[in-house]
């Protein structure tokens, strides 16, 4: 299976979980919010365990350190100002908003155009991480499968409360989640511009992601108190960095391989040389 087959099988699985996830909003609204923290706690160690376990690694890798550097922070920071001018909070359905049903609230506009913007940028990384090797591409796509969950819960909630009716709210979701296409498209278009594409967006997408964590979801988990469910949001990150360490490591195995057949290649060839060599003499 090709790079882009995988990776617009992987963004189709993520546009169906995003699916699954506005289906819990049928759920009671108390388990909802028993469970959302959990939900968000296992996005946060999954997306940073991504950043810094697989892309920001295969990028030095790839790249000089401070054009890596530099794109991470150039990634942070773009998350900042789309989020301060298009007012993108995740905010998983906290914020409470008393339109007139009559018409939309603005902020439903607000929410549909930087979903569409997130679902661009998801798609471009899953590309970028399916070009690296499959391994990364699988662990990119797990870290932006659970946060797109409360994410899409939160979102979905928004749009309800800005005065869409449920189905139009599921449409206006579904077709910004087509958007991840043309990032997976945008992508491998990218990469045509020679190898030195792929190392770069991988350190602008893990610039998002520690964004995403670090300024979206961990605030959300400083809402919750007490000392067990503390405990419990700190075991569940650590779920998360966990998932993406055993994904190295069959992503270390599969390098392995690749090293040891480099190796015997190159013994080979020494072999060959002194045998003609020998055949001169």
């Amino acid at each position: 299976m090709t790079p882009l087959i995988q990776s617009l099988f992987a963004v189709g699985v993520v546009s169906l979980i995003s699916l699954v996830g506005i289906a819990t909003l049928s759920l009671r609204q108390e388990f909802l919010k028993k469970i959302l923290f959990l939900l968000i706690s296992l996005a946060a160690g999954a997306l940073l365990g991504d950043a810094f376990i697989h892309l920001i690694p295969e990028a030095f890798e790839q790249a000089s350190a401070l054009t890596v550097s530099l794109l991470i922070l150039t990634g942070f920071f773009t998350f900042f100002v789309l989020e301060k001018f298009l007012n993108w909070h995740h905010s998983h359905g906290d914020e409470e908003y008393s339109p007139d049903h009559a018409t939309i609230h603005p902020v439903g506009h607000m929410v549909i155009v930087s979903d569409g913007i997130h679902n661009l940028v998801d798609g471009i990384a899953i590309g970028a991480a399916f070009l690296i090797s499959p391994e990364v591409g699988i662990a990119t796509t797990i870290a932006i499968a659970l946060h797109e969950i409360p994410q899409e819960i939160g979102e979905f909630g928004l749009l309800i409360h800005a005065g869409f009716s449920r189905g139009k709210a599921l449409l206006m979701n579904f077709l910004s989640a087509l958007t991840a296409f043309v990032g997976v498209g945008l992508a491998f278009w990218l990469s045509t511009f020679g190898e030195i594409a792929v190392p770069l967006i991988t350190s602008f997408t893990a610039g998002m992601f520690i964004y995403i964590a670090a300024a979206d979801l961990i605030p959300e988990l400083h809402k919750t108190t007490g000392k067990r469910r503390s405990l419990l949001q700190f075991g569940v990150i650590l779920l998360g960095l966990l998932a993406m360490v055993l994904l190295m490591g069959t992503e270390s195995h599969g390098h392995g391989d690749e090293a040891h057949e480099g190796e015997s290649t190159h013994l080979e060839e020494e072999m060959h040389l002194e045998e003609e060599v020998g055949h001169v003499d």
